[in-house]
C-alpha cells in the first residue's frame, strides 16, 4: 500500500534506527495502517499474550509471530498497533519494546480517543507524532 507518507516513514526508520516508536493519528478508516495487531478487534489469544507474556519478550514475540503467521526479522520488521487507544496498556508497553530494539513500531489511532484513554498509564517518550495523511 503506497501512501503519501511512505517516504517519510522510510526516512524516519533509517534515521531513528529503532530508537523510537511512531504514533500516527487521523480520522478512522482513512488508511493509516496495514493491520498487524488491531486493538479494536483484539482476539482473545492475542490479548492473553499482552496480559501474560510481557516478562519474556522472546516468548511474547514468538507467540505473536505464530498467531499472525508472520516471521519477524530483527531490525527489519514493523509491528503496527492499530487503534491503540482501545488498549492503553499497549501504549505503555511501547517504551519497553522500543528499548528492546528488535523491531520498529507504529501506533495508529484517533487522537481524541488517545487523550481520553491515557490517564492511568505512563506515556512513552520514545515516539514521534505524525498528524494527518
Amino acid at each position: 500500500m503506497k501512501r503519501k507518507i511512505n517516504d517519510r516513514l522510510l526516512e524516519r526508520k533509517e534515521k531513528d534506527n529503532g530508537s523510537c516508536a511512531l504514533l500516527l493519528d487521523g480520522a478512522r478508516r482513512v488508511g493509516k495502517s496495514y493491520i498487524l495487531i488491531d486493538f479494536a478487534n483484539l482476539p482473545g489469544e492475542v490479548r492473553e499474550v499482552f496480559e501474560n507474556d510481557l516478562n519474556d519478550f522472546d516468548l511474547f514475540f514468538n507467540k505473536l509471530s505464530a498467531y499472525y503467521r508472520k516471521i519477524l526479522y530483527k531490525r527489519e520488521s514493523l509491528i503496527i498497533f492499530d487503534e491503540v487507544q482501545r488498549y492503553p496498556k499497549a501504549r505503555e508497553l511501547i517504551k519497553y519494546l522500543v528499548a528492546d530494539g528488535r523491531y520498529d513500531y507504529l501506533e495508529t489511532g484517533s487522537l481524541i480517543s488517545l487523550r481520553m484513554n491515557v490517564e492511568d498509564i505512563v506515556i512513552p517518550s520514545e515516539k514521534e507524532h505524525v498528524e494527518k495523511l
